[in-house]
């Protein structure tokens, strides 16, 4: 999941801007609308994969794949100056497939990433539509590998659960940084006909930052209310509980947290998910040269009622920037799994390991527009 590219890499290009004046006394705010996107598209190698039938290893695989390293996107934003202080913004975002042109990453809706309206003030940010959680963002920050595709915090989220990424029917505020903490709070009506309290979801984090320090904590319910009919693959019963903290020492920065799971036992393709795992990360980010990324990270998860079931998985990204806006890049992973743990290497075609190590690369390209 791509929450935004790093600032100094930036290439963000309006194509629409209007400013409208029309009295001398009196003049229109001012308005714009940016087009903006990713495109990602790589090889995948792994020496094993998941078999749904068996559990066991299907064998191994070599694929193309969409988002190898960030999700392939693209959307709309915009804002609006209101004076006084005042802004109104918009983001409409949805997830492509460059493999096959379908629906990715998206909810299986045309804007099924982000669809919100916001209001944005001294008070801080009142935004209300599909969202990401506080959560989400919240693990996001503290994704030494800056929450990719591939051997990241969110591969590891998605190998426990969906719900929270993408939100619908959310209200969220953001408080504005007041000397140095913020925080931010949602809620997100069930919308279920008969069950109000169906697919309710709660989120709240808190952040502190000074200087090249943040430390950061979040909390994440989802509920199923009397019925779970109805309710999408994010949208289930859920809890999470975060910390996390980094530091930035120039071109390096250095991010660890401390993550909690407890999510309903199911069986879906051979894998026997749910029950709850805390996962400890620590890793780091450098830029060694100003076209040149490098970062890695370790996840160590576990199942806290049986030890047994237990794994870890570390992975490594090299990038190259040909531009601000294209790139290419390479990453090798490992995952080695115990017990019921399916850790896997990539949300795109390796979202579930088998049992023992699997050991798998990507090689791609990356456009930004």
């Amino acid at each position: 999941m791509h929450f935004r590219r790093p600032p100094h890499f930036s290439s963000k290009k309006s194509i629409l801007a209007l400013a409208i004046s029309l009295l001398p006394a009196c003049a229109w705010a001012q308005s714009s609308v940016t087009l903006y996107g990713t495109l990602d598209v790589g090889v995948l190698f792994t020496n094993k994969t998941l078999d749904s039938a068996t559990g066991g290893n299907g064998g191994k695989q070599v694929s193309l794949i969409s988002s190898g390293l960030v999700p392939t996107n693209f959307g709309l934003q915009g804002q609006e100056d209101l004076g006084g202080g005042l802004k109104a913004t918009f983001k409409l975002e949805s997830g492509v497939s460059l493999v096959n042109g379908g629906f990715d990453n998206s909810n299986g809706n045309l804007f099924g990433r982000q669809a919100w309206v916001a209001l944005d003030g001294g008070f801080g940010e009142l935004k209300a539509g599909v969202q990401y959680s506080p959560f989400v963002l919240a693990i996001y920050e503290a994704d030494p590998r800056n929450a990719g595709q591939f051997g990241t915090a969110f591969s590891v989220y998605a190998d426990n659960t969906f719900t929270g990424t993408f939100n619908p029917n959310a209200i969220t505020y953001t408080s504005p940084s007041i000397g140095g903490f913020s925080t931010s709070v949602m809620y997100a009506l069930g919308g279920m006909a008969g069950d109000f309290r169906a697919g309710q979801q709660y989120s709240v984090s808190a952040r502190y930052g000074y200087g090249g320090l943040f430390v950061n904590a979040a909390m994440y319910t989802s509920t199923s209310g009397n019925s779970a009919a109805g309710l999408t693959t994010f949208q289930q019963p859920f809890s999470g509980r975060m910390i996390g903290a980094g530091y930035n020492f120039g071109p390096i920065t250095v991010k660890g947290s401390f993550t909690s799971y407890k999510i309903p036992t199911t069986v879906a393709n051979g894998v026997v998910s749910g029950g709850g795992n805390n996962v400890w990360n620590l890793g780091f980010d450098y830029l060694p040269l100003p076209d040149v990324d490098i970062n890695s990270g370790v996840w160590y998860s576990v199942d806290p009622h049986n030890s047994d079931n237990h794994g870890i998985l570390g992975a490594l990204t090299a990038r190259y920037f040909l531009s601000k806006a294209t790139s290419l890049y390479a990453e090798v992973g490992v995952a080695n799994n115990h017990g019921r743990e399916h850790l896997g290497l990539s949300i795109d075609n390796a979202l579930y390991g088998p049992p023992g190590t699997t050991v798998g690369t990507v090689i791609g390209i990356n456009k930004q527009f």
